[in-house]
């Protein structure tokens, strides 16, 4: 199975790239810059071809493109495939807000990582150094089939257990409900409360505290507390942390923050990023 790789030679391509090598599909890498040309060249031995060359006969388009790229690149590309194709978009931002041009014969297909989670099995080094996912960590991914027939999923969700691989699950789950997942809850909520508590530690330190104290005593603590509220360890906190959380949530939360998930607050949200 062919398979054309659109921005091959850029940060998320390569990563791609790595892993479609020696796998069973053929992959046709497409790269405009040379400085990506030469990344991929010389990380991964691949060669780049013409847009035209990689479209021909290919039976899935991968866009591992930025979100404000999709629209234009989507534009360019979409129009040129053969009706049946199956085009692969990395993130639920651009479809969610319309940007793939319409056409009805060809299947879209979104699919994203989870990377690799806190609480795992993983002994060897490599693994749990792999933060991001894709090298040696396994990771669950999400894959909406978001037009097309039903059997274009399963095709897709290989392709994607393939550049994401190692796996460790696979969630079906529709383009909204991805966009709920990202970048509701990943980043506006998860990395925004992390920049939060970074913010914090910066500021005990500003008050006195060693800073390699306030942050062993920072990522010790997400690690107990985390297991604890997300149910990894059979624990419950003490009263004393208990009542912190009872005084402290309302004074680093707005009351109606669960808005954050609004239609219209992820609209908009997504709006800004693409």
């Amino acid at each position: 199975m062919k398979i054309a790789l659109i921005g091959a030679g850029g940060k998320m391509g390569v990563r791609l790239s790595r892993n479609l090598k020696g796998s069973r599909y053929d992959v046709a890498h497409v790269e405009v810059s040379e400085i990506g040309q030469k990344r991929l060249k010389d990380e991964v031995g691949a060669d780049c071809v013409a847009v035209d060359e990689a479209l021909k006969d290919a039976k899935a388009v991968i866009l591992a493109v930025p979100d404000t790229a999709i629209r234009k690149v989507g534009a360019d590309i979409v129009p040129k495939v053969a009706p049946g194709t199956i085009v692969i978009a990395l993130d639920a931002a651009a479809p969610f807000a319309g940007h793939f041009p319409e056409r009805a014969d060809v299947t879209y297909f979104v699919t994203h990582p989870c990377h690799p989670p806190i609480f795992n099995d993983e002994t060897d080094l490599a693994a749990k150094r792999d933060y991001f996912g894709g090298i040696a960590a396994r990771q669950a991914i999400v894959s909406a089939l978001m037009q097309g027939p039903e059997e274009h999923f399963a095709i897709g969700e290989e392709i994607a257990k393939t550049i994401f691989q190692p796996i460790l699950r696979s969630h079906r789950v529709t383009v909204e409900q991805m966009a709920l997942l990202e970048p509701g809850l990943s980043e506006t909520v998860c990395a925004t409360l992390l920049v939060v508590m970074k913010d914090a530690m910066d500021e005990v330190v500003r008050r006195g505290v060693d800073r390699v104290a306030a942050r062993d005593f920072l990522l010790g603590h997400l690690n107990i507390l985390a297991a604890v509220v997300m149910e990894e360890v059979d624990g419950v906190f003490s009263d004393a942390c208990n009542k912190a959380i009872v005084n402290g949530k309302p004074r680093l939360m707005r009351d109606d923050w669960l808005g954050v998930f609004e239609t219209h607050e992820i609209t908009e949200s997504i709006r800004r990023i693409t």
